[in-house]
């Protein structure tokens, strides 16, 4: 590759110096033991989560009583692992998701799962998404009903990262407490509970681990309750606010990773006598994919240090960030194929790799029109 990755970000007044620090580490790390084989993807995702919990990066993905996440931090690593490795980026990431109702409103016992994620000795999903509700969260139908001693829970998920091989998840489903997004509730459930089956396993363009998971007369006891009952949609909402940022995160990575893709191939490959980089057309591309890249950083970074910095929510920067950055990385990546030519859909080829990677970013967490939704309605007070 022509030249190694654009780190001047870092020198961007957002960052501390225990920031850019950690973005120096984990390159090491990364060069040592990134990419792996994505044959056997369940195994790639549990060795990746062990990998990264002895690594000491894991413990990114929760705070420790009494503190707060960095979202920084969360966004330099998901942005460095998955311009070496997707599937790296999407261990890491779930560790943080599928926890992160628990870190930022679990009591004392509900935190005891973070011990065991935060070390990748255990794998966490979040189990939000349904067959009849993806981004429409309030016409969720899995329902909690109160029984003795604690809740029986009735419904189905689907499209659950991590769903067949996690060993806790944070499932949403409604209690009733009032209609639509206000009747839900968040409940923290072991993998090994009854009535809890995986019923199908769902192949993807770019192959993660994903399953639809039935739930059929599943008891939990009153202690699985996250927060308050009907606390559900705020609980979700708020730790979307913090990983939302680190999708547009994950998409720099891709994004730059194809850049550096597209700049080896228009030095090395020549046209008429001369590198493809001498055309001033393939220049004009090259100083469009830069430009993208940068202004979705100045986005993600931009949203990340506002919710360090302590607000409470950062619903419009956080949807800025991820509907810029993805769609931007997107763009970057379709160019970085074409100037490959046909080698740029040759499987196996690096570039057609983030292709496959960087679609399901623009749907997942918000897909990109529902970004638009909340940054409207921001403009207009609604």
């Amino acid at each position: 590759m022509a030249g190694s990755v654009d780190r001047s970000f870092l020198d961007w007044p957002f960052f501390e110096p225990h920031h850019r620090d950690l973005a120096a580490r984990l390159e090491d790390w990364c060069a040592t033991h990134l990419p792996v084989a994505h044959d056997d993807v369940d195994a790639a995702c549990k060795a990746l989560v062990a990998q990264l919990g002895a690594g000491g990066w894991l413990r990114h993905t929760g705070a420790a009583e009494g503190e707060r996440l960095d979202v920084r931090t969360l966004c330099l690593i998901r942005e460095t692992l998955a311009h070496h490795d997707a599937l790296a980026d999407f261990a890491f990431a779930m560790q943080g998701l599928g926890m992160g109702a628990v870190s930022l409103f679990g009591t004392a016992d509900q935190r005891a799962w973070l011990d065991r994620t935060r070390t990748g000795t255990a794998i966490a999903a979040f189990a939000l998404t349904e067959p009849g509700s993806g981004s429409d969260v309030a016409a969720t139908a899995t329902i909690a009903e109160r029984v003795q001693g604690g809740w029986r829970l009735n419904g189905s998920k689907t499209y659950i990262s991590n769903g067949g091989i996690a060993d806790i998840h944070v499932i949403f489903a409604r209690t009733g407490e009032a209609p639509g997004a206000r009747g839900l509730s968040a409940f923290l459930m072991p993998a090994d509970v009854p009535g809890l089956s995986v019923v199908e396993r769902i192949e993807v363009m770019a192959p993660h681990p994903l399953a639809t998971l039935h739930l059929s007369d599943v008891d939990l006891p009153d202690e699985a309750l996250i927060g308050r009952p009907g606390e559900g949609f705020k609980l979700a909402m708020s730790v979307l606010d913090v990983f939302r940022p680190t999708v547009g995160a994950a998409a720099l990575g891709l994004g730059r990773r194809a850049l550096q893709e597209a700049l080896s191939r228009v030095t090395s490959r020549r046209i008429q006598g001369e590198a493809l980089s001498a055309l001033q057309m393939v220049q004009g591309h090259l100083a469009d994919m830069a430009l993208k890249l940068d202004a979705a950083a100045l986005l993600v970074y931009r949203a990340a240090w506002a919710k360090d910095q302590g607000a409470a929510r950062i619903s419009r920067e956080a949807a800025m960030a991820k509907l810029y950055a993805t769609e931007a990385a997107q763009e970057v990546i379709d160019m970085a194929v074409q100037l490959h030519g046909g080698d740029g859909v040759r499987h196996g080829v690096k570039v057609e790799e983030l292709y496959r990677e960087i679609r399901a970013l623009r749907i997942y967490e918000g897909a990109s029109d529902v970004q638009r939704v909340v940054i409207a309605r921001s403009l207009l007070g609604a």
